[in-house]
């Protein structure tokens, strides 16, 4: 069965970008974060196209996302960027996954799950304030990976708030807040064999901080990490389009309104095409009313009315439109484009929220 609303992948795109976030890195690897199904962009298939591409490893989240990936046949390294649920660590430790710690309680709860040398690596909060441990901490959670038979260190890492700024000093109080720590830590004798810190802004634009791995997220799908990298990030490739068909097509006339709260006023009689998506599949209710578009015969045509859940309609004008016809959310179409980075600056917030908002309902086909 085939839906009339649909994802396309683009996975030569995500080669593409890949490979130039590794060129532009080395001799730093380069390890995809394949987390929230790969960005919205399906995990596995973004996994696999990474490594072939030269990513030597991968990020998750959640144990569940790396247990995915293992039971898929990928053999590559996984790092879990938190700590888990201890209930969790057990799959881990049967999948290979390289754990993240930053407590004591954490090297119990994988001693309970039965690791034996289990490669962690400890997060250091240098201040996001997210998760870490605090730099004054650091050495006795290091002490106690050390002494333990389940764990060993196999990595350092921290991560920036503002890699994206680059007038932010901020990021420069984190990197030297975390070489402090490394030196603190390789005095003692906990110098770890990975260091990393960098995520796709970082790589991109804080040569310093590339280390022996950068984690590239937003990068690998071809989007911006924000406005203040936009430059740098401009020869990468979007991977992600979203599409639909015409699924009904109508004239209204002047006077009238349309959908819930009727908040449309038409001014003009028109024609207005529905389409079968709507907020269930991510596009966002109130995109409308901040002036969304959508391409259908090559051009921009306004969202009209509150987008509803399944449904959403677009202001044609007088151009032809027929039931089945393609459109466009976000992609090209004829010589006119709509990205996720725009749907996100009218909504406010970011193109990752766009992409990882995508609902599983939609078929992510690849191309």
């Amino acid at each position: 069965m085939s839906r009339w609303a649909w994802a396309e992948v683009d996975l030569a795109a995500i080669e593409h970008n890949v490979g130039l976030l590794g060129a532009s890195v080395a001799p730093s690897d380069v390890w995809v974060a394949v987390k929230a199904d790969g960005y919205g962009h399906g995990a596995v298939a973004v996994a696999r196209t990474a490594l072939s591409a030269g990513a030597t490893g991968l990020c998750v989240a959640l144990v569940q996302e790396g247990v995915a990936l293992r039971e898929a046949g990928i053999d590559a390294p996984i790092l879990v960027l938190s700590e888990q649920p201890p209930e969790e660590l057990a799959a881990a430790v049967r999948h290979r996954l390289i754990g993240t710690v930053y407590s004591v309680a954490q090297i119990r709860a994988w001693e309970a799950a039965g690791a034996i040398d289990h490669p962690v690596h400890l997060k250091i909060d240098t201040g996001m304030r997210r998760v870490g441990v605090s730099p004054d901490q650091a050495m006795a959670v290091a002490d106690a990976i050390a002494a333990s038979p389940s764990v060993e260190l196999a990595g350092v890492f921290t991560h920036l708030a503002v890699a994206d700024l680059l007038d932010d000093p901020f990021t420069q109080r984190q990197l030297d807040t975390f070489e402090g720590v490394l030196a603190t830590l390789a005095a003692a004798g906990h110098a770890a064999p990975m260091v990393h810190v960098s995520n796709s802004a970082a790589a991109l634009a804080h040569p310093a901080a590339r280390r022996s791995v950068v984690r590239a997220g937003i990068g690998a799908y071809g989007i911006s990490p924000g406005s203040g990298v936009h430059d740098l990030a401009a020869g990468l490739l979007p991977a992600l389009s979203l599409h639909a068909r015409v699924s009904h097509a109508k004239r209204v006339s002047a006077g009238e309104r349309i959908s819930y709260g009727l908040r449309h006023l038409f001014t003009h009689d028109t024609t207005v095409a529905t389409l079968p998506i709507g907020y269930a599949d991510g596009v966002p209710r109130r995109l409308s009313s901040v002036g969304g578009q959508v391409l259908v015969g090559g051009r921009r045509r306004l969202i009209v009315g509150v987008v509803t859940m399944d449904q959403l309609m677009v202001d044609v004008g007088d151009s032809t439109v027929e039931i089945g016809d393609h459109a466009v959310l976000i992609g090209s179409q004829g010589d006119e484009t709509i990205t996720a980075t725009e749907w996100a600056d009218r909504l406010g917030t970011i193109a990752y929220e766009i992409v990882c908002g995508i609902s599983a309902r939609i078929e992510r086909r690849p191309r």
